[in-house]
C-alpha cells in the first residue's frame, strides 16, 4: 500500500509514512486523490479538444490561403496576356501584375507558418492524448486497487472484532458460571422432591387406607366374570387329564 500511496500523491517514502500513520482513514484520502485525478484527466481531455479545434482552424486557414495564392497567381498571368494582346498598357500590367504577385508571396508565407502551427498543435495534441491514456491507465489500475484495498480491510476488520471478542472471553470463568448454574438446578430438583414427599406426609388416614387398596377394589361384575374364567379354566384341564 505505501508504494502505491507514494506513486497516488507523488511523496517520499517518509512523507508517506508520516502521512499514512497520522490518517484515520486512509481509504477516505485515496479515494479524494482519485476523484481529484479524475478532474485532472478531465481537464486533460478539455485542453485535448481545445488543441484539436486549434489546428484544425489553422489547416482550414491554410487551405484558404493556398486558394489566396492561386486566385492571385491567376491574375497576375491574366493581367500580363491582356497587357501582351494589347489590352491594357504593359506599364500599368506589369505594375498590377507585380501587385498580384506579391499578394501572393504574402499568402505563400502565412501558408508557411501556419504549416508549422499545425504541426505544432498536432504535436501538442499527440502528448496531451498520450499522457490522457497513460494517466487514465493508473486511475484504472489504481481504483482496482482501491477495490481490493476496502474488501481487505473489511475483512481484516471484521476478523480484528472477532479475534478481541474471543479473546475477551474467560473460559474460566465461563466453567465456573456452568458449575453454579447446575448446582442452582440440582437444588431447584431436590426442592422440589422435598415438597413431594411433604405432601405426602401431609395425607390424611383415609387417603393413605384408599392408597393401600388402589387396585385391590374390583368391580363386582368384573370380580365375577374372572372366577368364572378360572372355574372353567380348571374344568377344561381335568377333563386333559381324564383323557
Amino acid at each position: 500500500m505505501l508504494n502505491w500511496f507514494k506513486r497516488l500523491f507523488k511523496i517520499g517514502e517518509a512523507e508517506a509514512h508520516a502521512a499514512l500513520d497520522k490518517l484515520e482513514n486512509p481509504i477516505n484520502m485515496i479515494e479524494q486523490g482519485l476523484r481529484d485525478l479524475r478532474e485532472d484527466l478531465n481537464k486533460g481531455l478539455k485542453s485535448l479538444a481545445e488543441v484539436k479545434a486549434l489546428a484544425i482552424k489553422a489547416e482550414n486557414d491554410q487551405k484558404e490561403k493556398n486558394k489566396v495564392a492561386l486566385e492571385y497567381e491567376h491574375k497576375a498571368m491574366l493581367l500580363l496576356q491582356k497587357a501582351q494582346s494589347g489590352g491594357l498598357d504593359p506599364v500599368e500590367g506589369d505594375r498590377l501584375a507585380s501587385e498580384a504577385l506579391m499578394k501572393r508571396h504574402s499568402a505563400l508565407s502565412q501558408i508557411e507558418t501556419l504549416s508549422n502551427t499545425v504541426k505544432q498543435y498536432n504535436d501538442m495534441a499527440s502528448k496531451i492524448e498520450s499522457n490522457n491514456k497513460l494517466l487514465k491507465s493508473k486511475i484504472d489500475g489504481w481504483e482496482g486497487e482501491l477495490d481490493t484495498l476496502k474488501a481487505r480491510v473489511k475483512v481484516a476488520k471484521s476478523t480484528k472484532d472477532f479475534n478481541q471478542k474471543l479473546a475477551g472471553l474467560d473460559a474460566n470463568n465461563t466453567l465456573r458460571m456452568l458449575e453454579k448454574m447446575k448446582d442452582k438446578i440440582n437444588q431447584e430438583e431436590a426442592l422440589a422432591q422435598s415438597y413431594g414427599e411433604i405432601a405426602d406426609n401431609n395425607k390424611s388416614v383415609d387417603d393413605q387406607i384408599n392408597k393401600a387398596l388402589e387396585g385391590s377394589l374390583t368391580h363386582p361384575l368384573i370380580a365375577d366374570s374372572l372366577a368364572h374364567l378360572k372355574a372353567k379354566i380348571a374344568i377344561d384341564s381335568t377333563k386333559k387329564l381324564e383323557n
